[in-house]
């Protein structure tokens, strides 16, 4: 990975979802990312927004039965949840192509994760300022594993705003590690995180950086 695609051209990518699910002809590079973040973040709209094929979605209707574990302070119109995995592809220029695997966002999925995570080279973290607290144990599992990863800041309508000083020291965040504003609704948006944590990851491998 030479240098970092571009979103800025249509030919970054391919978005014709009625093509089916062959690999375009430039692809040269095949990336696992994973999108994580904790329940309710808005892993599988970003995967929706950016995805050139029809995403693989494992949703489940949230029950009685999960209100004593699943907590939905701050998402209190959430009606369903990531059971497995959330599955897109998108292709940028200079052949890259990233498989995008979605987390679940709950404590009692974790046994799914080191299976998810298996091969990715890197992870995007979803925030919710709203609720910064939540995003403590997916970014310690991050961490953990020793992918590098960068962090997309979700705005909601009602998302308190926050300098990047303070977000850095609350998430307690290495200098290097990329921070970027998103709404995964919006596509661009969400691919311009995308490619930060890609420029992230060919910074790393690069040969000054080794």
């Amino acid at each position: 990975m030479a240098s970092a695609p571009s979103s800025s051209s249509p030919a970054g990518r391919t978005r014709s979802r009625e093509n089916g699910l062959h690999l375009p002809d430039t692809a040269r590079e095949l990336v696992k990312i994973l999108v994580t973040g904790p329940f309710g973040v808005g892993k599988t709209t970003l995967i929706d927004s950016v995805s050139e094929i029809r995403p693989l979605h494992t949703e489940e209707h949230l029950t009685e039965a999960s209100v004593p574990v699943d907590d939905l302070a701050g998402v209190r119109d959430k009606t369903t949840t990531t059971v497995a995995i959330d599955f897109g592809r998108i292709s940028l220029n200079g052949g890259v192509v990233l498989y995008l695997f979605g987390t679940p966002g709950q404590e009692r999925f974790r046994a799914l994760w080191d299976d998810i995570a298996y091969g990715a080279l890197g992870a995007l973290v979803l925030v919710d300022t709203r609720r910064i607290d939540d995003s403590f144990d997916v970014l310690g599992l991050v961490e953990e594993s020793g992918l590098p990863y960068a962090v997309a800041l979700n705005r909601f309508p009602d998302s308190k705003q926050y300098t990047e000083e303070q977000l850095r020291r609350s998430l307690d965040l290495d200098p290097q590690t990329p921070m970027v504003a998103c709404d995964a609704r919006d596509t661009n948006a969400s691919i311009d995180a995308l490619l930060a944590l890609v420029q992230h990851l060919i910074t790393r491998n690069s040969p000054e950086t080794r």
